[in-house]
């Protein structure tokens, strides 16, 4: 993925640490910490960061993934110390078909991950297993085509139940998302195996 941003050095830093909110790669095999003695546990738990307060606005023309599941009212601590009670989407083997596009405005800057064409969120490890991919947030809109063109993400669970079939496809994807965890469930411990990938560009503007 190649990146083009403007603005002077000290904003490099501010890139680097956006990005690193945007969107997170991890190959975790083992079981997620557990919350200190005395305090409740706060998801999202085994993500090496706490999510930015300003969701990443994301957008997804086309995509395809085996499923679905939807888990409600989910509470999430974000870096701020502040908590959201939110969902939990899971998805697996979610790849994309065409033009995922992320923005993140926080901290005085615009961060936009553009990917125009086909790209991967956790699609199939180098054994052809399958990857999972987690977001915490608000899913406003997906679609599926069954007979007709279903969208909603309250429709399409009164339609299929609590897990929805997206192995058709799914377009029209809207959300806002704290935080994205992808992870190889099946890794060994030395696996060099990247679930994440988004062949697009990277911009930074800032006002």
């Amino acid at each position: 993925m190649t990146a083009g941003a403007r603005g002077a050095p000290r904003k490099a830093l501010a890139v680097t640490a956006a990005l690193v909110l945007a969107v997170v790669t991890a190959v975790w095999s083992g079981q997620p910490s557990s919350a200190s003695a005395g305090s409740a546990a706060v998801e999202p738990l085994g993500v090496p960061f706490l999510p930015s307060p300003a969701p990443l606005h994301v957008t997804i023309a086309s995509m395809v993934a085996v499923s679905m599941t939807v888990d409600k009212n989910v509470t999430i601590r974000l870096s701020d110390g502040s908590t959201r009670t939110t969902a939990q989407y899971t998805f697996t083997k979610l790849q994309i078909r065409s033009h995922m596009n992320v923005v993140q405005k926080a901290a005085g800057h615009t961060v936009t991950i553009d990917v125009p064409a086909e790209g991967s969120l956790g699609g199939y490890d180098s054994a052809g297993r399958a990857e999972t991919t987690t977001m915490w947030g608000n899913i406003t809109n997906v679609c599926v085509r069954v007979l007709l063109k279903i969208c909603g993400v309250q429709g399409l669970l009164d339609f299929f139940g609590s897990l929805i079939p997206l192995t058709a496809g799914a377009e029209d994807f809207t959300g806002d998302i704290y935080a994205i965890r992808t992870v190889d469930d099946h890794a060994a411990l030395d696996s060099t195996d990247n679930p994440v990938h988004l062949p697009g560009t990277i911009t930074v503007t800032t006002p």
